[in-house]
């Protein structure tokens, strides 16, 4: 997506594929909905053989909700044996003029010159890079045929704290990712709070036409940590789904005595 005022590669927060605010999805379906997990926790936003993304929530409780305010703080990625660690560092009060991001590759800080237009390749994931959108707290993160993110970092707001009664203090604004996702490959296997709605046979079960549709499930999405792929969402390193049944079924064997891979028991 492309800002026509400022001819820069923008995250849109109104496209299929965006992660925004506390936090509103628009799945892959063109449906928006909220998923607010638990803050302090991590959860598989998509989940396919190929790509592997988790986020870790921030927040905080409000005691007149039975629900935390959460937001995107980090995505942890996993690709083609590649991990890659995308943060908002926590901040106390918010400065346009310093960058709040930081990315590391391979257990690796990365560092990209803080002017817009720069770009890094990695020297181990020929296929992935990084570009600055803008000088500070905005990349464009590409690994070729597979995905494409737009990454913003920013603040809770004055004035949004204000509206939605977030009781944002003085002492952490609650530096967050705004986040467009684009994806190239994804097979019909693919799960994940954002990942299940780009499935051809997906139906939503959420009520769009509430003024906050909300999508719950949170159990079948939490992970034990930001590069963890043991939600029972995960789909990552299976090659089908089939896959996993044909070696399930391989080791059956038959009362008749018929036995091998592929073999079915009927009565």
């Amino acid at each position: 997506m492309v800002d026509c005022v400022a001819c820069r590669p923008v995250c849109s927060c109104n496209f299929p594929g965006a992660v925004c605010q506390d936090p509103r999805f628009v799945g892959g379906d063109g449906n928006t909905f909220y998923f607010h997990g638990r803050k302090d926790e991590d959860f598989c936003l998509v989940s396919d053989p190929n790509l592997h993304i988790n986020a870790h929530f921030i927040g905080k409780r409000n005691p007149n909700l039975k629900r935390d305010f959460t937001w995107v703080q980090s995505l942890g990625i996993m690709f083609n044996n590649h991990k890659l660690l995308v943060s908002a560092k926590k901040t106390s009060k918010w400065d346009d003029s310093k960058d709040r991001l930081t990315i590391q590759s391979d257990d690796m800080d990365i560092c990209i010159p803080t002017k817009e237009g720069s770009i890094w390749h990695s020297p181990n994931a020929r296929s992935l890079s990084i570009t600055r959108t803008s000088d500070m707290n905005g990349v464009m993160i590409e690994v070729a045929n597979n995905f494409r993110v737009t990454v913003v970092v920013v603040p809770i707001t004055s004035q949004e704290s204000k509206v939605h009664a977030y009781n944002i203090s003085d002492d952490d604004c609650f530096a967050h990712l705004e986040l467009g996702f684009k994806f190239y490959n994804l097979t019909d296997a693919v799960d994940g709070v954002l990942g299940q709605t780009y499935r051809s046979n997906y139906v939503s079960k959420i009520k769009v036409n509430v003024p906050m549709p909300v999508m719950g499930g949170a159990h079948k999405f939490l992970t034990s940590s930001i590069f963890s792929t043991d939600c029972a969402a995960s789909r990552f390193g299976s090659n089908t789904i089939a896959g996993d049944l044909a070696i399930q079924y391989s080791s059956m064997q038959c009362s008749s005595g018929m036995s091998g891979n592929g073999v079915v028991c009927k009565r």
